[in-house]
């Protein structure tokens, strides 16, 4: 096992930052055996910390880190029960083109690819489509280390240890195998197109329940909002043609485009609005298709902060609407779009979705802008339709307001404490949010 001392850790946006006693690199299940005693005897609090793709201090270590970036890969798959087991420390991006090699695939992913399978699934990492739910709901065993060192393996079950281990934040161990049910391997078409907001949310029922994927993104203020819609198609690869004007128009032109974007609106925040009317005009018309893996993920090479929300479908189209009337004033200093997806509810006892169907919306703001006014407002809007934020992303989150929004927050506690009696992976973060 490597370990470096006095290592300086920040997650991917740079907002969150750690100044470590050491930092870990074990090779094997029993090298973090003896971290975690080592720890526990020592009195230290371990944390791993993924791939620090979280914009709030979920990831966040007080006195010790360990990075699982040496246990990746696929460990076994059964092809008749369509399982597949892998390292925990293996990123998204490998684990997808992994199993296309054997012919299965996640039924759904995020847009973004860069996490670690551990981390996904301890924050309920999600993309969209109503029939699905978050990374974490394909999990169908954990293989975990709890805090006194002992090796563990669970399979889900209908009982409340898999409704706690399902969005555990990493607060019972730290994972090292993770099981997940897989689907035969297929591709999809996306398309996206611009819409009239009003139309938009019209068409929002109809466009939910008939296509397998939806999202918006909607510019704030602005009239017009990008649909992207996703089917199933029979078996392709991305062309290398899609693949080449994808590089150029998502890696290059655009990337550089929205980054010159976004430093004009920190250095002269008024330009924000213009910057979100131009962005919103060029809102592209287009189709593609390619294996799954291909179409869900999106770069996010323009560095941001970020805070999401899960509210109930029901409320959805009532909140866009005046969020949308608040927002044609441009009250804040913003040029990102709100990212808008649903899930499926779910019954983990950490789900922001408390078993339903919920949307997701996801406000963003440019690193080095200041967030306070917009995510300030966020944070209220949100509370007033019932929204829970995403643990992964920043939030205001205390134990008074978890009680609120978690009714079995004391039963998730009572298990924690059972396989992490002596709070080896309990932070400062986690004492102030689950008040111990």
């Amino acid at each position: 096992m490597t370990v470096k001392k006095g290592s300086r850790w920040t997650n991917w946006s740079r907002n969150v930052t750690a100044s470590l006693d050491y930092f870990h690199y074990p090779e094997s299940i029993e090298d973090i055996q003896q971290l975690v005693d080592s720890c526990r005897v020592r009195g230290k609090t371990l944390r791993a910390i993924g791939a620090g793709h979280s914009f709030s201090k979920v990831a966040c270590p007080d006195d010790e880190a360990v990075s699982l970036d040496k246990l990746r890969g696929l460990v076994s798959f059964d092809r008749e029960a369509m399982e597949a087991t892998f390292w925990a420390g293996t990123y998204l991006y490998e684990a997808a083109p992994i199993l296309s090699e054997i012919g299965m695939g996640f039924e759904n992913m995020g847009d973004i690819q860069q996490q670690t399978l551990a981390g996904a699934v301890s924050t309920g990492t999600h993309g969209t489509g109503i029939k699905f739910g978050s990374l974490s709901s394909q999990v169908v065993a954990w293989t975990y280390i709890d805090g006194n060192g002992i090796l563990r393996h669970h399979r889900r079950a209908d009982d409340d240890l898999s409704k706690a281990l399902s969005v555990s934040l990493g607060l019972f161990g730290v994972l090292v195998k993770l099981t997940f049910r897989t689907v035969p391997l297929y591709s999809l078409h996306v398309s996206s197109r611009k819409v009239n907001i009003n139309m938009a949310i019209a068409e929002w029922d109809e466009s939910l329940y008939k296509n397998r994927h939806m999202e918006w993104f909607y510019f704030p203020g602005n009239e017009n909002v990008q649909v992207k819609e996703m089917n199933d198609v029979p078996l392709v690869k991305q062309s290398k043609e899609s693949k080449a004007i994808d590089f150029i128009s998502n890696g290059v032109v655009e990337t550089a485009g929205f980054k010159l974007m976004s430093e004009l609106c920190r250095l002269k925040p008024a330009y924000s609005r213009k910057m979100t009317q131009i962005a919103a005009s060029a809102i592209p018309n287009s189709d593609k298709k390619g294996l799954y893996f291909e179409i869900f993920p999106s770069p996010r090479r323009v560095k941001f902060t970020e805070t999401e929300y899960a509210i109930p479908l029901k409320r959805f189209q009532e909140c866009i609407v005046e969020m949308h009337e608040l927002l044609k004033a441009h009250p804040f200093y913003v040029h990102f779009p709100i990212e808008c997806r649903t899930t499926a509810g779910e019954d983990a006892l950490l789900s922001p979705t408390q078993g339903e169907e919920s949307a997701f919306i996801a406000f963003h703001m440019y690193k080095g802008m200041d967030n306070g006014p917009y995510f300030k407002w966020v944070n209220r809007i949100m509370k007033s339709y019932g929204g829970r934020p995403h643990f992964g992303k920043m939030n205001n989150l205390t134990y008074t307001e978890m009680v609120k929004l978690y009714p079995k927050i004391d039963l998730f506690k009572k298990l924690r404490k059972e396989f992490d009696p002596y709070g080896v992976f309990m932070t400062s973060y986690f004492r102030e949010i689950l008040g111990e």
